[in-house]
């Protein structure tokens, strides 16, 4: 089933059964029924209690069979043990859509998840849509459709809204719903998933991309149990111009510690989330604040308000103000451009003492004199060199005067200026801030808070416009042989068969023959020994390097298989690897490994030491485009090293991202048997030279390393 079909009657329920009603508004079964007469619902209420006449003052039912139409929603309120049943009446009655309240099922272990999957098979059975179970139900707030028992809505609605709000997690969902209503921000709709038995959070955010009461979709994710329809959820809403805000929380190590290679240490599977909001046009966002500031800036300028760039600037009347904004949007990646010169002009002739350029401190002589703060805030916003202007006013909106002055100002540029994007870091009077909110100024309280917000939104726009390319799938290539599990000689061969370039090399088995190989590929070379017991063979004393003459190749080929007998005396030796000694300007290390959610991933960063201890990696789901491989390397933190930083030698970029590109597509192509794959290193030489992959691994699945 596509992701969103089936849950209008969740969402905009005729009418509602509550199985398990109860006389008392305080229990999870009454709350419901309090709820929804409380609040205004217009549809029939059906309580269910097979022990009593009437629920709260409305006809009771002894069960869903008696109940005079099939109705669109039921809710479930009913312990584990009755649950099961009680859905599977609710698809035999007709049902379109139940809401499980009740916990006890999966998240108990092997008897919990044998009920949860008699929720499922009735639900797949019959097209009804089961929510939960185990989970906090889901509203409707312009239907005043309540199927919760959320003490968010105890004493009030919050305002009908263009903001959707979905989570996996109830209290977590209902909190950012009360945030949201506490900002004054209005919310379309809210779903929670629980433990996702039939709808999931990819139904939550399909369904909200074709709402038109929504505009703006709130994320709260924890896990994701199918990619695909992930996936296909956040493309239509990308693609319905409906932003996704995500906030995903919960990170393992625990995969990461289970992990065979350098790849799959660096490769986490919070990344790929990373990855993979950006490839789908999603914004993430790392708290509840932040997720409610974008999502209100976001529902306020969209659709032609965002900024267009990060270039911002800053208005205020207060110097100390300015600096402690213009330190807050650098640390976020905004900039400040210095204001035209006749934008400066303006302002000096307005105030001489003023500080002109950006941030533009206009003293107070800006709130004390209203034609003033008219005149200099319609220059600053006119100047194009700024995508966006941020306006701090503390306490201003609480103080009556400066009130009325800033308010009148504000309406006045709104008036000239409908499509410029000023967003104003305030707080103040709840029927001010809705006013401003109503006029399109987006506001936030704190100067951290609304920098971030500016960033993110920046972020947005440039999702929105300028989507990630999506690469066309690789078709599934058969078993590899044997020896490319073996170790790094036969793992070069299946990488460069596949693109990724390699040095020219040779397999030998005595002194004779190695210096013979030497004299054929050139001095100087390396030797390496050939183990597949022996991943790391550094640590063994497996590698000697920089080797100049055949009298060295010799005796570095006696030592060093005298060493490694010595330190890995069981290991088994296939020979001895002789190859050039390659040199470079950078390293890279590069890898894959199977994510266990969203398949192959591809994973590039410095190397050396920078990739693990500074964690300075990229990654992206495999395939990825040599385009989108530039992107990863560019998104690097040391990428200016091998941009040629401080005179350095520019890197071959081009072939770098060929390599990782080439790497992405084997990848996609052996996930089924190839479980991680390492490249440590990929050295780069200078622009226009090339890159050549030094050392490789690969680890078919079910196999763990031996150290």
């Amino acid at each position: 089933m596509r992701p969103g079909e089936g849950l209008d009657a969740l969402m905009s329920p005729r009418s509602i059964a509550i199985i398990g009603a109860s006389q008392e508004a305080t229990k999870i079964g009454g709350r419901p029924v309090d709820l929804l007469r409380r609040h205004g619902y217009a549809g029939h209420i059906y309580p269910v209690n097979p022990k009593a006449a009437t629920v709260q003052g409305l006809k009771a039912y002894a069960s869903v069979a008696d109940i005079p139409e099939a109705p669109d929603l039921a809710i479930i309120a009913v312990d584990a043990e009755r649950a099961s049943e009680a859905v599977e009446q609710c698809a035999a009655r007709g049902v379109r859509s139940v809401v499980v309240f009740s916990s006890g099922f999966a998240e108990l272990g092997e008897q919990g998840r044998a009920m949860q999957e008699r929720l499922r098979l009735a639900a797949r059975r019959t097209g009804m849509r089961v929510l939960g179970p185990n989970c906090l139900g889901a509203v409707s707030i312009a239907e005043k459709s309540i199927a919760t028992f959320s003490i968010v809505l105890e004493h009030s609605m919050p305002a009908a809204g263009a903001l959707g709000i979905v989570s996996q997690s109830g209290n977590l969902g209902s909190y950012t719903m009360r945030l949201a209503s506490e900002r004054g921000v209005g919310v379309s709709r809210f779903i929670t998933t629980g433990n996702e038995c039939d709808i999931d959070i990819a139904d939550g955010i399909a369904w909200m991309a074709r709402d038109p009461a929504t505009k703006v979709i709130l994320c709260c994710l924890e896990a994701c149990r199918d990619a695909g329809r992930l996936i296909a959820a956040l493309e239509e809403a990308r693609d319905a111009g409906k932003p996704v805000i995500a906030m995903k929380i919960g990170t393992s190590a625990a995969g990461q510690a289970a992990a065979a290679s350098h790849t799959g240490a660096m490769a986490g599977s919070d990344a790929v989330f990373d990855a993979l909001f950006a490839r789908c046009g999603a914004v993430r966002v790392r708290s509840i604040g932040e997720l409610i500031d974008l999502g209100h800036a976001a529902s306020i300028l969209l659709p032609d308000r965002l900024p267009k760039g990060a270039d911002i600037a800053i208005l205020t009347a207060s110097g100390g103000f300015g600096v402690l904004l213009a330190d807050a949007a650098q640390s976020v990646g905004l900039r400040l451009p210095e204001l035209g010169k006749e934008t400066q002009r303006e302002i000096l002739e307005l105030v001489p003492f003023a500080s002109a350029r950006n941030p533009v401190d206009a003293t107070a002589q800006m709130s004390s004199r209203p034609d003033l703060l008219a005149k200099i805030m319609s220059a600053v916003v006119a100047d194009e060199r700024a995508d966006a202007v941020i306006l701090p006013l503390p306490f201003s909106l609480h103080l009556p005067r400066l009130r009325t002055i800033y308010m009148d100002t504000l309406r006045n540029i709104r008036a000239q200026f409908p499509h410029r994007p000023v967003i104003l870091c305030v707080d103040g009077p709840e029927d001010a801030l809705t006013e401003l909110h109503a006029l399109g100024f987006p506001t936030v309280e704190s100067f951290d808070g609304c920098c971030a917000t500016v960033a993110a939104l920046v972020r947005l726009q440039a999702v929105s416009k300028h989507p990630q390319e999506v690469p066309a799938a690789v078709e599934r290539a058969g078993p590899l042989p044997a020896e490319a599990f073996r170790h790094e000689l036969g793992a070069r061969r299946a990488l460069a068969d596949a693109g990724v370039p390699v040095l020219v090399e040779r397999l030998v088995h005595d002194a004779d023959a190695a210096a013979r190989a030497a004299t054929e590929i050139g001095y100087p070379v390396v030797l390496k020994i050939a183990s597949p017991d022996l991943p790391h063979k550094t640590e063994a004393g497996g590698v000697v390097m920089d080797i100049g003459s055949e009298v060295e190749v010799r005796r570095a080929y006696a030592q060093m298989r005298d060493r490694v007998a010595t330190r890995a005396p069981h290991a088994a030796i296939d020979g001895v690897i002789v190859a050039p000694m390659a040199k470079g300007v950078a390293e890279l290390i590069l890898g894959s490994r199977i994510d266990p959610v969203f398949g192959p991933v591809v994973m590039v960063g410095l190397g050396g030491i920078f990739a693990e201890i500074l964690q300075d990696t990229a990654v992206q789901m495999a395939p990825v485009s040599e385009a989108q491989a530039m992107a990863m390397l560019k998104s690097l933190k040391a990428f200016a090293v091998l941009d040629g930083a401080r005179g350095r030698p520019r890197a071959d970029l081009g072939a770098a991202a060929r390599a990782v590109a080439a790497l992405s597509r084997f990848a996609a192509a052996h996930a089924d048997t190839v479980a991680e794959i390492d490249i440590n290193p990929l050295l780069l030489r200078a622009e226009g030279e090339g890159a050549v992959a030094l050392d490789a691994l690969l680890i078919p699945h079910g196999t763990q390393v031996r150290h």
